[in-house]
């Protein structure tokens, strides 16, 4: 705004109200005049925006959080103790809910046809805030095609600091956003915003899922293979480039990575049979695996030999680079968790690593394995691997061993 557009009288209303109370009545953690007033003499109380000239030509979306993507998220063993205060939900329509810890929630419409619904919210992991739509967009429908699921519909949540920052920047979140809802076959039908210091998007997801296709944490068994569709390391290169220490075409990888729908993965583990399934999110990887064996009641083997990588991160994790939300979900698996002596501190990192937008965890059987990994090469997921094995029933275990480059069904 101009400065021909500011409402004096408003303005001398609002700061005299403020001034009698002893603090902003915006935000009563600041005195009056605010340090935004005295700085760009704009009084968010009044309705006035930061005016063009103050705001920045490129907005660099990172420097308006605390902690990038899925690394904010609350911790597995933190969240699991909010969650068992909770009253149980009996509803005999329920068929997943709170108590698996499963990637969405399922609902039965009919005997065949059930409903499938999730929500996911996190800060820029990127700069650009087309490009953190389009990551929100696809990290959020990433829990209905974790179930098995074709996603219908979304509702936006956004939490944006709208008298600080451009409307537009706000705009191309969501158009970004918008433009991967429409790669998905699913449509934006509302949403919800806040004006918040630290930037946020994410959507609510509806979507639908036929019963005989439903995977669940709780499918997998032994035998079977585990098939991890894109590459790890996202919380580590987010890291490394806040830092300044991330190469420009690692980046890149990261961010193409980010951006691809779980959408064929999911198309092709329906056709081969997949019983069990979870995406690869802020708990890591062997957070997420961990929640499955123990659903499951089986032990997994994992070969860290066999990860896909994204460019550049064990040398970053070997100097340190990643964040502590590594040890958050080390903690949540440890109990259940053996790591064989031969796999190197910096590939135990990224087992841990906090991933946004990450790849599917599907558990099948292993004679379709090699099938289903060629088909999802050929569909565009170049890095999709066989990474390990359900062995045995148990109460829940995993082991982890060096091996070689490619793991065994």
């Amino acid at each position: 705004m101009t400065r021909t557009d500011i409402n004096l009288e408003k303005r001398r209303q609002v700061m005299s109200r403020s001034i009698k109370l002893g603090h902003c009545v915006c935000n009563p953690k600041l005195p009056c005049p605010c340090p935004l007033f005295k700085e760009k003499d704009t009084c968010m109380c009044a309705g006035e925006h930061v005016p063009e000239e103050f705001a920045p030509a490129a907005v660099r979306l990172t420097e308006y959080v605390r902690s990038a993507g899925c690394s904010g998220k609350i911790s597995q063993k933190d969240l699991q103790a909010v969650l068992s205060r909770l009253p149980p939900v009996e509803d005999p329509r329920v068929l997943v809910g709170l108590s698996t810890g499963d990637d969405a929630g399922v609902f039965e419409l009919t005997p065949d046809l059930l409903l499938v619904q999730t929500v996911d919210v996190f800060t820029p992991v990127v700069d650009d805030p087309f490009t953190f739509g389009r990551i929100a967009a696809c990290n959020s429908l990433s829990d209905v095609y974790a179930m098995g699921g074709r996603p219908l519909t979304a509702l936006s949540i956004v939490g944006f600091p709208i008298h600080i920052l451009p409307g537009a920047v706000l705009s191309e979140i969501l158009r970004g956003g918008m433009s991967v809802l429409q790669e998905a076959g699913a449509v934006l039908v509302g949403g919800h915003s806040l004006d918040d210091e630290e930037i946020k998007a994410g959507f609510a997801v509806t979507g639908l899922v036929a019963r005989d296709r439903l995977a669940a944490n709780s499918g997998a068994r032994p035998g079977d293979a585990l098939i991890l569709t894109k590459p790890l390391g996202t919380g580590i290169l987010t890291l490394a480039t806040q830092l300044g220490r991330a190469s420009e075409s690692a980046r890149a990888a990261a961010t193409e990575s980010m951006t691809t729908l779980n959408k064929s993965a999911a198309e092709i583990m329906a056709r081969h049979g997949a019983r069990a399934c979870t995406d690869v999110t802020g708990f890591g990887l062997l957070g997420h695996l961990a929640r499955m064996v123990r659903e499951s009641g089986v032990t997994a083997e994992i070969q860290a030999g066999a990860l896909p990588l994204l460019p550049e991160v064990l040398d970053h994790a070997a100097a340190g680079v990643f964040s502590g939300a590594n040890e958050r979900n080390a903690e949540y698996s440890a109990a259940i968790t053996e790591i064989a002596p031969g796999v190197p501190e910096a590939r135990r990192a990224l087992l841990y690593d906090a991933q946004t937008s990450g790849g599917l965890l599907i558990a099948l059987p292993a004679d379709r394995a090699d099938a289903a990994l060629e088909e999802m090469r050929k569909a565009g997921l170049r890095q999709a691997a066989i990474i390990g094995r359900v062995t045995e029933v148990s109460s829940g275990r995993i082991r982890v061993v060096m091996s070689g480059t490619k793991a065994s069904p």
